[in-house]
């Protein structure tokens, strides 16, 4: 089954992504999909590029040890990407924008994209692709007994293949069987394992003896008694600190928002948003559920992520090597989609920028070779950087919330703020680092949820100060914003509101 998916998986991305006849592959092919995705394109790749193994397997570790309560991180997500949809995608796509570091360019100056595109490079690098492909090896040791290291070597080097003649293309048209088989291999491991809890009385017994058996897994909001409320603060999740890691995460993600801007238009962008809002309301099912089984189940497991490893065990043969392809499928598409934005940023943002004008096919051999690179970084670093780590996906929120309200802050006064400049751009940067270290060595007792909060205030006040002390030079924001509109249409509002009532009453059924 996993050598069929590869061989097929493989040979598709190639096949779908090819050149036109007479043409060459030039920098708009390689790294916007020749902006020509559809919109199920856009939102199963948006999909894809989010739920690897550090979902899978690191929020089904947190299901384990904490309960429905992570699902905030994806119900959440989902009213994230409606905002995103409506509000930052016309500037973004009116402006003809291409990666994240060229928005602040053309905003602020030629010096913050500099700088943040070596940040973005550094945490995409050594903290998101490192964290998909070790927790994407522990998931193929468990499974099939093969050496941990050869796995991790074996995971990055197929997704480095996979996307490196096509680029983005590659990648996003593939993504919708990616998704399918990642939904589908996760609710067959739900389905078995509340049917293995029900003693043979079928599913929804399952899930009633599972709530009976565990009622302290099924809490939405955690009270400040619950020894994880450090991890999920409360009301934080929902009126708090979750929002400043989610509209970082899913609306100034170069990884995440490449998929919309290689959309054929706003519209379909914004109908691709809508369709994996859905299927974020869908995820907890598909990927949290099986830890929280788990805890019936397997309920001496050495460490939590070891949770969704040990679900697919009871599998059937047949089954398991369904669910273990889709398993794969989830790590290779989310690391592939990495490698891309890496080598886009690198190439776009710092090759392209210095120097004599380069040539199309330079351009598209230097994305090559970073892309290169960078898994090879990512393969050599993984192991000691996050061998030591229980709950992996709550060690990659908390060390990247040291940077999020920073990034929060430059792009929403950069989005809707005119006097916004360059310094106070600057400034919100560093002091989000440094006002976020100074709290965790202070006050390390503050959940880090509610400390990237007081950190956007903070940095917020601190950019809006700074630049009115030092305003921008004439002409230094070249971003359009004349006549632009935020309407959106009858179908788009109707599924935004089909979406908040799904997730008032999923908190209101298990607050």
């Amino acid at each position: 089954m996993l050598i069929a998916y590869a061989v097929g998986i493989f040979g598709l991305a190639q096949w779908l992504s090819r050149p036109k006849a007479n043409t060459t592959q030039n920098s708009t092919d390689y790294f916007l999909a020749s902006k020509s995705l559809p919109w199920w394109a856009v939102g199963a790749s948006l999909i894809a590029a989010n739920i690897s193994a550090e979902q899978i397997v690191g929020m089904s570790g947190s299901g384990y040890a904490i309960g429905l309560a992570i699902s905030s991180y994806e119900w959440m997500a989902a009213l994230t990407l409606l905002i995103v949809g409506k509000w930052f995608l016309p500037i973004f796509l009116r402006n003809n924008i291409y990666t994240m570091p060229q928005f602040l360019a053309q905003r602020y100056g030629e010096g913050i994209r500099a700088l943040m595109a070596i940040f973005w490079l550094g945490l995409y690098v050594f903290v998101n692709l490192t964290s998909i492909i070790w927790l994407g090896s522990i998931a193929v040791h468990a499974v099939t007994g093969l050496d941990q290291n050869w796995a991790l070597i074996g995971l990055g080097v197929f997704a480095l293949l996979y996307q490196l003649r096509g680029g983005l293309k590659a990648v996003a048209l593939t993504d919708i069987i990616q998704v399918t088989l990642l939904v589908a291999g996760g609710l067959i491991v739900s389905w078995l394992t509340l049917d293995k809890i029900g003693a043979g009385h079928g599913v929804i017994a399952g899930f009633a003896e599972l709530t009976h058996r565990a009622p302290d897994h099924f809490v939405m909001i955690l009270k400040p008694s619950s020894p994880y409320y450090k991890d999920l603060p409360g009301l934080s999740v929902i009126f708090g600190g979750m929002w400043i890691a989610n509209l970082s995460y899913w609306g100034f993600n170069q990884y995440i928002i490449q998929r919309a801007l290689a959309a054929k238009s706003l519209a379909e962008a914004q109908k691709g948003v809508l369709f994996a809002a859905f299927l974020k309301l869908l995820m907890p099912l598909v990927i949290v559920l099986p830890g929280i089984a788990a805890v019936i189940l397997a309920p001496h497991l050495q460490k939590a992520d070891q949770a969704y490893p040990t679900m697919m065990h009871l599998l059937p043969t047949g089954l398991l090597g369904l669910v273990f392809a889709a398993l794969v499928a989830a790590i290779v598409a989310s690391t592939a989609s990495k490698i891309n934005s890496i080598a886009t940023i690198f190439t776009l943002d710092l090759f392209a920028r210095f120097g004599p004008t380069r040539s199309e096919r330079t351009l598209v051999l230097t994305g090559r070779l970073a892309a290169t690179a960078a898994i090879m970084l990512a393969i050599a670093t993984a192991r000691p950087l996050l061998g030591g780590f229980d709950q992996a996906f709550q060690y990659i929120q908390e060390y990247t919330g040291f940077f999020t309200p920073g990034i929060v802050v430059i792009f929403l006064l950069g989005l809707f703020w005119k006097p916004a400049t360059e310094a106070g751009a600057v400034s919100a940067a560093l002091g989000s680092f440094g006002l976020s270290l100074a709290l965790k060595i202070f006050t390390p007792n503050i959940p880090f949820m509610n400390r990237m909060g007081l950190v956007f205030l903070m940095a917020s006040v601190l950019a809006v100060v700074v630049s009115l002390i030092w305003p921008a030079k004439v002409g230094a924001n070249r971003i359009e914003m004349g006549g632009l509109r935020f309407k959106t249409t009858t179908a788009f509002n109707l599924g935004a509101v089909g979406v908040i009532l799904i997730l008032a009453a999923l908190y209101a059924a298990w607050w």
